[in-house]
């Protein structure tokens, strides 16, 4: 990991997501070392979820660990559909928008560059689109500095991926990524109709 991410900094890729420092060793180390490789161009994230439902993000063992790693910029997934938060993670749909808020705040009141992937965007913006940009603005307003719009099933079509790529882009006031999954073998395609649709990152 190291070794591709010295690559990709000389390339001049502006990101390299280097994994969740809470989820294995490896990881946990990889973050300690890269700080070391005085790298030119690329910034290196941390990747980790929004706090548990029913705690305090400063008490998050999770949100405590992307501090820890030392990585400046902070990739935090949340739920982008009210179907996940409500039947996945088995929340309210106004708990899910607070863990994001909460979450994001905590991280860009210590100095973080906060990337919010907002995940199962697409399903859940043929769901109820209303609420999926509520998702975005509740990141957005407490501080996120790009939204990446995540194609988790990879079930979309690039046409959807464009209209709605378009529509965030429009309203979000922010850059706009795009995050593509295969399972219909279109990731690639849905990521160049969501480039063509407005989407930089």
């Amino acid at each position: 990991k190291l070794a591709v991410t010295k690559q990709l900094d000389s390339l001049g890729f502006d990101y390299v997501e280097g994994g969740y420092p809470a989820s294995n060793e490896k990881d946990s180390q990889y973050f300690q070392r890269v700080a070391q490789l005085g790298l030119k161009h690329v910034r290196v994230c941390a990747f980790g979820m929004t706090r548990r439902r029913g705690c305090k993000a400063a008490e998050d063992e999770g949100l405590r660990a992307l501090l820890d790693s030392g990585a400046k910029t902070i990739t935090i997934v949340g739920k982008g559909s009210r179907f996940q938060a409500t039947e996945v993670l088995r929340t309210t749909a106004d708990e899910n928008l607070a863990m994001i808020a909460e979450s994001v705040d905590m991280l860009v009141s210590v100095g973080r560059e906060v990337v919010f992937d907002a995940e199962h965007l697409f399903d859940g913006w043929k769901q109820d689109s209303d609420y999926a940009m509520r998702t975005i603005r509740s990141a957005v307003n407490a501080g996120a500095k790009t939204v990446v719009l995540c194609d988790t099933n990879g079930g979309s079509m690039p046409n959807e991926i464009a209209e709605i790529t378009r529509a965030v882009v429009d309203a979000a006031g922010v850059p706009v990524g795009v995050h593509c999954h295969n399972d219909c073998d279109l990731a690639v395609a849905n990521s160049l109709a969501a480039v063509d649709a407005g989407a930089v990152h």
